[in-house]
């Protein structure tokens, strides 16, 4: 994956080791950069314009900022094809002002958090090359997963496994004189093979790959599709129904020994190194092995973010969350949205209000002031419960998907690879806008080039500058709740229980002194006994919290 480039003079920080236990109780901030801020004005955020909005992250309230991957990529799947993990993608920038990127968040009070992508590289990182470029059988082959087809020419797919993007797993090599040669395994898309963890090499390399971004100050790692990693060597096809560790691509019990290799490298370094890992698993005592104490340090939440806005369903997925974490000691995270999911003003909106991929079709019909009014509902019901939390750019703006992208603008591999059915994923990854009206809404300088994907017309509502002067908007809702979940002690607590107030209401305290209610019932409800409101997602009705709504209420017990 190339040579460690050496550490720059000026680049050596190291995060502030006074609080061991940041990651604990964090508000991260996602930055998806291709859509955060455009500095140079070609249309494509990167990290000038990263660098020029650290004040607005410092104002927000954020204590760190994770990136979507920035490395050298062709961008068949957004960055998460990867060819060099020690480059920087030249559209973004360049190493340096990575490195320049970390020091000045740091100097803010702001950590950086990096994505790596251990399951598969790019069909043009050179291992991959010169795997295609070597015979069957060679070292280089090794590295991935190439296997003879079926049949006596070799014709038949090695496995009918199924992408994670829909269709075939397994793409067929030419050799040199033109006849069909070897497949290859992706779970994703062609273009992203995967890597043969049973492997050495790619164990050690993935290990020095953590090792060059902890020495840039790098305060923790974002691990995606972490539970995909090791397949059974068998290629066996996948049972009907599998028992726990034992489906052929999922949750392969090899994986805990790979990232204790993880996680001894981050606690070689000084300070808290953390390690987060995207983990889909229905099967909670499978889950929390991956947060046992020499592991990871937390695990992304989905289930809650997939939940409808149900009172009942929402209870749940909180106390199931609490329990899976409470036996290894590992905070819990929770999320409504990333740059995969639909935004949660255009997601509350609809009749069906929970998310699954396989679900997302165009047309379908919302109701934008009651999503909004519901995100502004959840963002508080969200930040007030224990654990880390993590915010997607454009949520605390009240964005809603963007779902009027003209087809021929589509970039998003879902949509390709569904035959068109599934809008894909590009709706929720539109550049911000930041300022004024005109073309491109401040994304970048004057006289930029327009941003790589179309903003709404509607969006120039819903500028950071708009928002700012308005008390009511949701930019300032979310500053606040930041504000009072970093002062309010009861919030870096751990302390949790529910409060019963009625059917369709949530309640519940965070130890003496804080209530959090969330009414989520047809009906006003009368507020409990307290002492005065912290903040409210909306104004009261004769003195009720309306439905939809959530109150955060500073109490005596």
């Amino acid at each position: 994956m190339g040579e460690s480039a050496p550490l720059s003079q000026t680049t050596i920080v190291s995060p502030n080791t006074s609080d061991p236990d940041w990651w604990r109780s964090a508000v991260v901030y996602q930055i998806y950069i291709r859509s955060f801020a455009d500095g140079d004005g070609d249309g494509t955020g990167d990290l000038a314009g990263v660098r020029s909005r650290l004040g607005y992250l410092r104002d927000l309230g954020v204590v760190a900022i994770w990136f979507t991957p920035w490395y050298a990529s062709p961008l068949a799947d957004g960055g998460y094809d990867v060819a060099d993990y020690r480059a920087i993608n030249p559209s973004f920038g360049e190493l340096a002002q990575a490195e320049a990127l970390i020091r000045e968040a740091l100097e803010l009070g702001i950590r950086t958090i990096i994505d790596v992508v251990p399951n598969h590289v790019s069909d043009q990182h050179p291992w991959f090359r010169a795997a295609l470029a070597a015979a069957p059988g060679s070292p280089e082959r090794e590295r991935f997963w190439f296997r003879d087809g079926r049949g006596p020419n070799g014709d038949g797919i090695p496995t009918r496994w199924v992408s994670d993007f829909q269709g075939e797993t397994w793409t067929r090599t030419t050799n040199p004189d033109g006849t069909p040669g070897q497949w290859y395994l992706h779970l994703f898309t062609p273009e992203q093979p995967d890597l043969n963890w049973n492997h050495p090499d790619v164990r050690r390399e993935f290990e020095d790959v953590l090792r060059f971004w902890f020495d840039r100050g790098v305060a923790g790692v974002r691990i995606d599709s972490a539970a995909l990693l090791v397949k059974d060597e068998n290629l066996p096809e996948v049972p009907e129904n599998p028992l726990p560790g034992q489906h052929p691509t999922v949750d392969r019990d090899e994986l805990h020994d790979i990232y204790r290799g993880w996680r001894a490298v981050a606690d070689s370094y000084a300070g808290a190194r953390s390690l987060v890992g995207e983990i889909w698993l229905p099967d909670i005592e499978r889950f929390a092995k991956y947060l046992r104490p020499d592991e990871l340090h937390t695990a992304f939440n989905f289930d809650f973010m997939a939940r409808p806005w149900d009172a009942a369903n929402l209870r749940a997925s909180i106390d199931t969350t609490l329990a899976a974490h409470a036996p290894v000691g590992a905070p819990s995270t929770w999320v409504l949205s990333n740059h995969d999911v639909t935004r949660p003003v255009t997601r509350y909106g609809r009749e069906d209000s929970s998310f699954a991929f396989t679900a997302k079709r165009f047309g379908t019909p919302t109701d934008l002031e009651l999503g909004t009014s519901r995100a502004r509902a959840a963002a508080l019901l969200t930040a007030a419960l224990p654990g880390s939390l993590y915010i997607y750019q454009g949520d605390e703006l009240g964005l809603p998907e963007a779902e009027d992208i003209p087809a021929g603008l589509i970039q998003d591999p879902m949509h390709f690879r569904s035959n068109g059915v599934d809008p894909g994923r590009d709706g929720c990854r539109v550049p911000l806008p930041w300022r004024g009206t005109a073309a491109g809404l401040g994304f970048g300088p004057a006289g930029a080039a327009e941003p790589w994907l179309p903003q709404p017309e509607s969006w120039a509502r819903l500028t950071v500058e708009e928002q700012e002067s308005d008390q009511g908007s949701m930019l300032c809702l979310y500053r606040e709740a930041l504000r009072i979940r970093r002062h309010v002690a009861a919030l870096t607590e751990s302390d949790f229980a529910w409060v019963e107030a009625g059917d369709g209401v949530l309640c519940f305290s965070r130890g003496p002194g804080f209530l959090s209610m969330t009414n989520l019932s047809i009906a006003p409800i009368e507020l409990p006994e307290h002492d005065s409101i912290l903040l409210s997602s909306t104004q009261f009705v004769f003195g009720r919290l309306p439905p939809d709504s959530t109150v955060w209420l500073r109490t005596q017990h």
